[in-house]
């Protein structure tokens, strides 16, 4: 089985993964890091040199890629909007689960993070907001949501594995 995690930018996606996966000896992937290293650029160099449509395309053929054995994937905050890779990770062998943070903790979270390429220039709870708005009723469609605000990494991995 593996596991796929989901979810805004700064809820916690990678900290989770790598818990999750070492908890339960399964591989981790994030699915940014191998977008990295296949482009030999950090993610905002290729959004801001290529940009969103070729880091999309970029984004789902890793995803595709990643082993689908035990594994645990961190994937990016959009990847899951793209209909094709939601569709390929809702089905089969795979458990997607949603971890739900609000836009204010988000903000806490990221606010000085410069390597957030959609946020980078507008970095502020509104904008957070909209795009929660806009983007949680793909979210929404994941196996499980757990809600992430006011827990430690331990308690979420150790929701997940309840699940």
């Amino acid at each position: 089985m593996n596991i796929v995690l989901v979810g805004m930018p700064g809820t916690g996606k990678t900290t989770v993964g790598e818990l999750l996966a070492k908890k339960t000896g399964a591989e981790f992937y994030d699915a940014d890091s191998l977008i990295e290293k296949s482009q030999s650029m950090c993610i905002a160099e290729i959004f801001k040199t290529k940009g969103e449509k070729y880091f999309r395309k970029i984004e789902a053929d890793i995803i595709r890629n990643i082993p689908s054995d035990n594994t645990v994937v961190s994937l990016g905050g959009g990847a899951f909007e793209n209909s094709d890779t939601r569709d390929f990770l809702l089905s089969g062998n795979n458990t997607v689960i949603y971890l739900k943070t609000s836009a204010q903790k988000i903000y806490e979270r990221i606010k000085n993070d410069i390597t957030r390429p959609l946020l980078t220039d507008n970095m502020n709870i509104e904008t957070i907001q909209n795009m929660l708005n806009i983007r949680e009723k793909n979210y929404k469609l994941a196996h499980y949501t757990v809600l992430t605000d006011n827990k430690s990494a331990d308690e979420i991995v150790n929701e997940i594995l309840g699940k």
